[in-house]
């Protein structure tokens, strides 16, 4: 304490101990730094000053795994309710939080200040995971503990943590910080297993997307860089989200401009129309030009370095008979650079939680793997995602993963929307609106974890409620108007049903290589003997449907029998549905052997 106190005075002191620190980092510096809100004397101190947001405290409670993990081992957690646990089975939703911490540190109990608001003003159960800590537990154990949590949530239909159980829950997604990567890890994996995963193929039926994501200062992308590329850049300065990433772009522009202060600085409406140029020879121009009137010569092998257009004559003759082109992008270097004495998130923290997170044994490949990196998901995942929020600090040094990911999330949403006009499943009038599927709020002049220290930074409270708003929108929001883009599957295989819940969309690819795919005709049959009776279905779609590898495919051509007509379905079809069963009905009805009412065959 007596050195705390002096420190508050002595500011100079405090920097430089602060350095030598985090120049020697280990994970137990992280952890006592980090956790320290739930020592003795600030944990007193903040519940003096915290308001009186709940009746009931804390739960610990454990969640087992599903029987379909690789771990056996439950997972602990914290449930904030307002209310005894017997309350908990009049409700129905369900708030799933992921904590951060670096990957290394800090438990829900560090987080109460956001975790107890949330319980007390939505009135409804908040669940926060403790999930296990690298380094002893390394890249992907927590990952996987926090996705077997949302599988046992949603197979026991909520029975696991006290609700009734009688039908499933309604989940909302969080997670801030290293939490923010676990949510949107959780949200990929579910997505990818509903695209290749076997069992689906089995009769099982697939888990559900939550229903909302709500990322707090995320960390989105391991791989740390220097510089940004061209397409991270296209993202943010996109028409779109100028408004909201003005103060981002404007930060990237005057790392230029700090050094060079007598250059003058165009205003902002001159910096979007603003062309800048690069130089580039004179014959590149009419490349495709000249490609196709000359012939391609013959490759040799003969020196291989004297020959090849790269060497440093051929590069000089380039830059002095050079013309300038446009450039896409102006040069600009990534938040981590931009803030790299950032007192609360500095590289050296950055790279010391990566290397604990992932751990001596693995090499991952940062370039393609998703898991680790949501930025590079796959648009075809992204396009699925349900309603994003985003809320980060305008200074936080993580804050190009926000922009750079919501950029992602809004083109995804965006192109799908475009296919699906183009395929006729919209109207022509329709408009695409952004906020129907990414919100993002970016806080001036604030860094990381800014909900961390609420109690003396009193604005928190009013992000914290923010949030808890974005959670009663999405909650509140019609199910007949969620995103078009969620999950093909709406609900879990329960009590040994093996209900079919799988729908092909075109451009989305299906690990269905090792099985056949069959077609049948909606056309209705007499029941066989001892089979069971005819399901009729749509004039104007066909089933196409995967099924076991014993049956065959029965091809040529069918007879109808006289008086004998298609039954209608019970069971309307979506307008997706409906049309491709047309178009495809209309490509294989030859194949097929389907003939209209009343023709007969020759």
């Amino acid at each position: 304490m007596v050195f705390s106190l002096y420190y508050l005075i002595a500011a100079e002191q405090a920097d430089e101990k602060v350095r030598k620190v985090r120049g020697l980092l280990t994970v137990e510096h992280l952890r006592v730094s980090w956790q320290k809100s739930t020592t003795p004397y600030l944990s007193f101190v903040t519940r003096i000053l915290r308001p009186k947001l709940t009746r009931y405290p804390p739960r610990a409670i454990r969640i087992p795994r599903p029987a379909e993990s690789s771990y056996k081992d439950p997972v602990d957690a914290w449930l904030y309710f307002d209310g005894p646990l017997s309350a908990l089975t009049h409700h129905t939703k369900l708030v799933l939080d992921i904590p951060g911490g670096g990957y290394v540190a800090m438990n829900p109990r560090h987080h109460d200040d956001k975790l107890l608001a949330w319980a007390g003003k939505l009135g409804i159960p908040v669940l926060s995971l403790d999930y296990r800590k690298a380094p002893e537990y390394p890249y992907p154990y927590a990952l996987n503990e926090c996705y077997d949590v949302y599988h046992t949530l949603i197979a026991t239909m909520g029975r696991c943590i006290g609700l009734a159980g009688s039908s499933p829950p309604r989940i909302i997604l969080t997670g801030d910080s290293a939490g923010g990567n676990f949510a949107t890890g959780v949200i990929l994996m579910i997505l990818q297993s509903a695209i290749s995963d076997v069992q689906s193929w089995q009769g099982q039926e697939t888990l559900p997307v939550p229903e909302g994501l709500i990322l707090i200062y995320p960390s989105l992308d391991m791989n740390i860089g220097n510089w940004m590329s061209d397409d991270q850049m296209s993202l943010i300065q996109d028409h779109r989200t100028r408004k909201t990433n003005k103060n981002i772009l404007r930060r990237k522009s005057e790392d230029y401009y700090n050094l060079t202060p007598e250059t003058p600085h165009p205003s902002d409406d001159e910096d979007q129309t603003r062309t800048s140029f690069l130089p580039v020879s004179g014959t590149d121009a009419n490349t495709d030009r000249v490609k196709s009137k000359s012939p391609p010569k013959p490759s040799t092998t003969a020196e291989p370095d004297l020959l090849s257009p790269l060497t440093v004559a051929h590069q000089t003759a380039t830059l002095t008979s050079s013309k300038p082109r446009l450039l896409k992008t102006r040069l600009a270097m990534s938040s981590m650079i931009s803030y790299f004495n950032d007192r609360i998130l500095t590289p050296e923290m950055m790279r010391a939680m990566i290397i604990l997170y992932i751990g001596p044994h693995i090499r991952p490949d940062f370039s393609t793997d998703f898991l680790l990196s949501p930025v590079l998901a796959p648009e075809a995942l992204l396009a699925k995602f349900p309603k994003t929020f985003f809320l980060t600090g305008e200074r936080d040094p993580l804050v190009d993963d926000t922009v750079i990911f919501a950029g992602r999330l809004r083109q995804a949403k965006h192109n799908l929307f475009i296919q699906r006009k183009e395929l006729g499943l919209l109207k022509s009038k329709d408009e695409f609106n952004e906020k129907d599927h990414v919100q993002v709020t970016l806080i001036p002049g604030i860094s990381h974890g800014f909900l961390q220290f609420v109690s003396v930074f009193p604005e928190g409270w009013g992000h914290i409620y923010r949030c808890s708003r974005w959670i009663e929108d999405v909650f509140e929001a019609h199910p007949s108007a969620s995103s078009y883009s969620r999950s093909p599957s709406s609900s879990f295989s329960r009590g040994g049903e093996n209900h079919r819940h799988h729908r092909r969309i075109p451009t989305e690819s299906s690990g269905d290589e090792d099985r056949p795919l069959e077609m049948s005709s909606s056309i209705s049959r007499e029941p066989a003997a001892g089979g069971a009776g005819d399901h009729g279905s749509d004039d104007d779609s066909i089933t196409v449907q995967q099924q076991q590898p014993s049956r065959s495919v029965r091809r040529g051509k069918q007879r109808v029998r006289p008086g004998v007509g298609r039954e209608r379905s019970l069971v309307s079809l979506a307008s997706e549905d409906d049309l491709l069963g047309r178009r495809m009905k209309g490509l294989a009805g030859g194949l097929m052997g389907m003939v209209e009412d009343g023709e007969g065959t020759s």
